[in-house]
């Protein structure tokens, strides 16, 4: 019987196999490509010098004089691939059968809300477990790779269990939440884990995404009542650009939410004029505190989505792009004056290593972002600063 051999996805895992088909060149190098099947070369689907994406039709191996037309006009012949993928197709569907769906009952997994997301995180749940979900109320905003998006729900009843909790990740198709009837047992559903449901691919046409900052703060304080405000990313993100103070503004959202209407709508709060000097005040930026010699202490800080695809991009930036790297002159005259005072003190010897040095520290202390190490998950954030020299 016939077997079709697509364009293989290369990798250093690949096992041994018989004759040397073909050399083929990737994005990184030149591999031979190994046949797993015995039989007779029947068809070349990709001639030398061509190019072609990965699964398009290579080759076809078979027995002698076999007709291959109804492959090369769109039909297709088992191989091992498709076997293995039917297989798991085959387990995963068994899994979800197992854990049966009481009637009435939606299961919520973790949208893909743009093409490249592998995984998002739950930065605010605006709806909570025993609440009633109208279709199109908005139940949480999901930090993608991209983004921080507003997540709605296509369906109406009560919220009966929360999947992800706030600040937490998880992979696409993750159970996310699930919605059905008051009172609804559930528990079979949640011990399943990861669920497949028609709510895993998501249509963001009209979905307004918001830019992130390095550092995004997602719960508030309200105003008066110390509360926590409910504000979509669009208006928080108005309300960042017109520099307005989000405890200030009224709500008239679902359960008082700030909209992007009422960001356009507020009327500032006059208040009495400050002193001219407190205006004129310019706020130096923040210097990390003083940590004392011999001390070592760090800070985790949990890493955005945003700041894995760019710690991603870079990395593979590193790698596969060509470096330079640039010298600069810096004039030391005053250095040099400064170092011969010093040197005149006694049992004083200042070298301009030592200055050097210092002023890198001085800047470390001033730029603490600099003085971090990535973590996957978190950066650390060191409040000790240890600089060392190498001599030849």
């Amino acid at each position: 019987m016939a077997t079709v051999i697509n364009m293989p996805r290369l990798s250093d895992t690949m096992e041994e196999g018989d004759d040397i088909l073909a050399e083929i060149e990737t994005d990184k190098a030149t591999m031979e490509f190994e046949s797993f099947y015995d039989g007779t070369l029947l068809h070349i689907g990709i001639e030398e010098g061509e190019t072609a994406p990965v699964d398009k039709l290579l080759a076809i191996i078979g027995e002698e004089g076999e007709d291959i037309s109804g492959l090369l006009n769109g039909g297709s012949a088992p191989s091992v691939e498709s076997a293995k993928v039917e297989q798991k197709e085959e387990a995963a569907s068994a899994a979800t059968t197992a854990a049966a769906i009481p009637e009435g009952v939606e299961v919520i997994t973790m949208p893909r809300l743009s093409d490249t997301m592998e995984e998002g995180t739950v930065a605010t749940w605006l709806k909570k477990v025993g609440d009633t979900i109208e279709e199109g109320d908005i139940l949480a905003e999901i930090e993608t790779d991209k983004a921080t998006m507003e997540f709605e729900s296509f369906y109406s009843g009560t919220l009966l269990h929360i999947g992800i909790e706030e600040g937490q990740t998880a992979a696409v198709d993750v159970l996310l939440a699930i919605i059905g009837p008051a009172g609804t047992d559930v528990s079979n559903i949640k011990d399943g884990g990861a669920v497949v449901s028609p709510e895993t691919h998501i249509d963001t046409a009209g979905i307004p995404p918001v830019k992130q900052e390095n550092k995004e703060v997602t719960a508030v304080g309200s105003g008066n009542s110390g509360g926590r405000i409910f504000a979509s990313p669009l208006a928080k993100k108005m309300a960042a650009d017109k520099n307005i103070d989000l405890s200030q503004v009224k709500g008239t959202g679902e359960n008082g939410r700030i909209t992007k209407k009422d960001i356009e709508s507020y009327t500032p709060v006059v208040t009495k004029s400050e002193p001219a000097s407190a205006k004129e005040t310019v706020i130096a930026p923040a210097i990390q505190t003083f940590t004392p010699a011999g001390e070592e202490s760090i800070e985790e800080v949990k890493n955005s989505q945003m700041r894995k695809a760019i710690a991603r991009s870079l990395s593979a930036s590193k790698f596969t792009a060509p470096h330079y790297y640039l010298t600069i002159e810096v004039d030391m005259d005053n250095a040099i004056s400064s170092r011969k005072i010093i040197n005149e003190l006694p049992d004083t010897k200042v070298s301009f290593n030592d200055m050097v040095v210092k002023a890198c520290a001085m800047a470390l202390r001033r730029h603490p972002q600099v003085n971090t190490s990535w973590k996957d998950d978190s950066t650390v954030y060191n409040k000790h600063i240890s600089i060392g020299v190498a001599v030849a």
